[in-house]
């Protein structure tokens, strides 16, 4: 009977020790680190940002290890698909369009999304005003979404790119008009740089549910509600214990998170 009753304990410590093992699998997290404030390359080659941190912030109350995979953007969700991550923390907002291929936990953050173009330029209706120009957006995104839509069929010329990055730079060389971005992206990552300089957000604060949902969140495959849970409950919890407000105030000088 010993005999027994110590077998069932090792079992059931082995048991124990395989589900700890299991719970502190590293969350290998997809991202595109071309997109400050939220994630970028410090001169040193590694990723930072408000999304990296975040992240991290998240694992760490989670107690497992991150591992960061870097990723383009049209190409993250796909490669979530066929797991090469098991995650995507990279300012994705939940959208129905999205949430019929992948799960997302609760929202991290909510930003506006503004058009960006010459300073002084007047843009009353987008859908007359932009009548002919060329309007940068990023590829796959819920902004060429938006513009694909509502922009082309009204006269614009929508021209896409791999990166936001890439759009900054030919809107400061002049060959695109405008672009369609979050507005705290294009402050950032663009209008208070040198290239920047004499542009401006312009317009209307584009809020359409439809296109651009009601926040960022962090995508997981279909069906994954465990992680999405538990992420979700991570957020919560690094939002009342005060890690999410210090990173937050790293970043920005306001409250990212939004109503």
């Amino acid at each position: 009977m010993k005999k027994i009753a110590l077998l069932g304990a090792m079992a059931l410590s082995l048991l124990s020790a395989f589900a700890m093992a299991d719970d502190a699998k590293p969350l290998r997290i997809g991202i595109e680190a071309a997109y400050p404030p939220f994630a970028f390359k410090t001169p040193d080659g590694n990723i930072s940002g408000f999304d990296y941190d975040i992240g991290n912030a998240l694992c760490e109350e989670m107690k497992v290890k991150c591992v960061w995979i870097e990723q383009e953007f049209d190409g993250l969700i796909p490669a979530l698909k066929v797991r090469k991550f098991d995650a995507v923390l990279s300012s994705m907002n939940i959208t129905e369009d999205r949430l019929k291929s992948v799960d997302f936990s609760q929202k991290y953050y909510n930003s506006p999304v503004r058009l960006a173009m010459k300073a002084g330029t007047e843009i009353k209706d987008p859908l007359v005003d932009l009548k002919g120009k060329k309007v940068g957006v990023q590829r796959s995104s819920i902004y060429d979404r938006y513009a694909t839509d509502n922009f082309a069929p009204a006269g614009a010329e929508v021209v896409r790119y791999t990166s936001q990055n890439e759009i900054f730079l030919d809107l400061a060389a002049g060959r695109v008009d405008a672009t369609l971005a979050d507005a705290v992206n294009i402050d950032d990552g663009f209008l208070k740089t040198d290239g920047g300089k004499g542009f401006a957000l312009v317009g209307p604060t584009f809020n359409d549910k439809k296109y651009f949902g009601e926040g960022a969140g962090i995508a997981v495959r279909k069906g994954d509600k465990a992680l999405a849970d538990k992420i979700s409950a991570a957020i919560q919890a690094i939002r009342a214990n005060g890690k999410y407000k210090a990173v937050q105030d790293k970043y920005f000088s306001f409250d990212i998170y939004g109503e």
